[in-house]
């Protein structure tokens, strides 16, 4: 599902600049399957010719358990149900889903896509616009807007990219760094933008590009941006994504999946 190439590039370039450091992407794959399957991974693997060393193969049991031992940053998987387990264990997931068109994607740039709140952010704003409707959270947002947000379930995530961009960024590596983050969120600019910007600054984060839609669709700019990975914590986000070829990740987090169980 997911582009490994961008990855591996990603970690050639640091073990050229840092060929004494191991902080680089490590890939573990995790299944509930006995390890007599082993060999049939292995092969498909290196068919593909992918760089995965470590499997964690759990006989039947779930794997959530193994991810705080294997120093998890990010858990993907197509269960929804492993992904709320591991969300519940405070650990960054997201449930993928696959792309209806083929896009073609940089080998060479690993580029990630955030919503905002619920994602990056914690729910409270969304919390307010689905209990209180917009205006109230517009009123909300300025009201607060040098009030930083909480972390949502991804900032670690974003922050552990951003440690890796640093890296390129000392070697004066800022304009080729092979790591590009974007924020795509519903939220305006004008109204309630410079909360979300500001939060980022006092965690001490930088994003690449921001873009605010003001309750546009999310698909067009996604199209734009071919990210190998979109999060966002709303399933019609995802399916939009979906439906124009970006690759989306359902981040189960917050009050909006109060809402999608019970329509």
């Amino acid at each position: 599902i997911f582009n490994l190439q961008a990855l591996e590039h990603v970690n050639a370039r640091l073990l050229e600049l840092y060929p004494d450091d191991e902080e680089r992407f490590d890939i573990v794959l995790m299944t509930n399957n006995h390890a007599q399957v082993g060999v049939r991974l292995i092969n498909s693997i290196n068919h593909y010719g992918l760089t995965i060393e470590r499997f964690c193969m759990t006989g039947g049991k779930s794997p959530i358990g193994y991810l705080t031992a294997y120093l998890t940053n990010l858990y993907l998987s197509a269960d929804s149900k492993k992904v709320q387990e591991a969300i519940e264990a405070g650990i960054a997931s997201a449930t993928m889903f696959t792309a209806n068109k083929d896009v073609t994607y940089s080998d060479t740039q690993l580029r990630v896509a955030f919503d905002g709140d619920a994602v990056l952010f914690s729910d409270e704003s969304e919390q307010i616009v689905k209990e209180q409707g917009l205006d109230r959270f517009f009123e909300h947002e300025q009201l607060n807007e040098n009030k930083p947000l909480a972390q949502g379930p991804l900032k670690g995530f974003l922050e552990d990219l951003g440690k890796l961009q640093k890296k390129f960024y000392a070697k004066n590596e800022r304009l080729n760094c092979p790591i590009r983050t974007f924020l795509v969120t519903a939220r305006s600019a004008a109204s309630s933008g410079a909360r979300v910007l500001k939060t980022l600054r006092s965690w001490g984060l930088e994003i690449d590009e921001a873009l605010f839609l003001a309750g546009a669709p999310k698909g067009p700019i996604l199209v734009k941006i071919r990210p190998h990975i979109f999060f966002d914590d709303q399933m019609f986000h995802i399916e939009g994504a979906q439906k124009l070829g970006t690759i989306a990740a359902h981040v189960p987090y917050g009050i909006a999946q109060k809402y999608h169980k019970s329509a």
